[in-house]
């Protein structure tokens, strides 16, 4: 499933196109993508038309771009989420994409007509108009790159998730504070949306590799100074991962231009069982964890 990284691609890409660009038509062409919408395509192809968008923001993997006007009393946005195998493409009018779901045709001023393919193979992903409400801490909702587009405004479907480690607004000492609080395994603490989001299954192994941390670690048992060791190869992950374009191991995970990322060259724990580890030689191991599984060095990162 596409997470932070590869979310944050996606939006650095549609923002210069879609911000100030205005919705000159819709065309739904399966419903089924349209599950959290509230209302039927009908609805969707109405409240949307017409619209300028104003910016593209997201907190973790969650993407949605604010609309002018609306009747709800903090505007309204199209929310974003790719599932498991959704992609946003930017293309010439008169293009399409095989399995496009959604197409949205834009006007910009200043580059002119440009169209919109929400394309999903698997049809887990999904687009919607959703009520903006005030952020719980009065600090911008998300991440958009302009800080005049930086309003403290969520989608309410997004309101209960946590900040990300690369949000500007990301309280450390808050984060510090909850981790020690919780009784469970570090990676399954990582996964928890509730306490910090964008960190995929991927991303959390390649972290907890990086600061050499066991991924069944009790979290109580972490000290402030690993736990900051932790928080700053989260981010040095991260970071690396969207400078990469982020991980793409098939054609489904791209870029709004369809260009796959590269990050996946440079995965030291994830998807590497039985090779050598990067640090120490032994061999990288694989245990199942959650429905999927956790890949770990069990020479650099024993279970202390």
């Amino acid at each position: 499933m596409p997470e932070l990284p590869e979310v944050e691609v996606v939006r650095a890409g549609l923002s210069p196109a879609a911000t100030g660009a205005t919705v000159s038509s819709i065309v739904v062409l399966d419903e089924r993508s349209l599950r959290r919408h509230v209302g039927p395509a009908e609805d969707f192809v109405e409240r949307l038309t017409g619209r300028t968008i104003l910016a593209a923001v997201r907190r973790g993997k969650f993407l949605w771009l604010p609309l002018d006007g609306g009747e709800s009393e903090g505007g309204e946005a199209l929310t974003v989420h790719l599932g498991m195998s959704g992609q946003v493409l930017l293309r010439d009018r008169g293009a399409d994409d095989a399995r496009t779901r959604i197409r949205i045709d834009l006007e910009h001023p200043d580059h002119g007509p440009l169209r919109l393919n929400f394309v999903d193979q698997r049809i887990f992903g999904s687009m919607a108009i959703d009520d903006l409400v005030p952020t719980a801490d009065g600090l911008p909702g998300g991440y958009s790159g302009v800080e005049r587009a930086s309003r403290a405004l969520i989608p309410s479907r997004v309101a209960h998730i946590a900040r990300d480690p690369l949000d500007p607004a990301f309280d450390d000492a808050r984060f510090f504070a909850s981790l020690a609080k919780r009784r469970t395994g570090i990676k399954r603490a990582l996964l928890d949306q509730s306490l910090v989001s964008g960190i995929g299954n991927i991303y959390a192994d390649e972290s907890l590799w990086a600061a050499r941390i066991h991924f069944d670690q009790p979290t109580g048992t972490l000290s402030r100074s690993r736990a900051k060791t932790l928080l700053a190869e989260v981010r040095l992950v991260l970071a690396k991962a969207l400078a990469e374009g982020g991980t793409s191991f098939d054609a489904q995970y791209v870029n709004v231009n369809g260009a796959s990322g590269y990050f996946a060259h440079s995965l030291n724990a994830y998807g590497q069982q039985g090779r050598g580890c990067p640090r120490c030689g032994r061999p990288i191991s694989r245990e199942s964890f959650m429905n999927r599984n956790s890949h770990f060095c069990a020479n650099c990162q024993r279970l202390r």
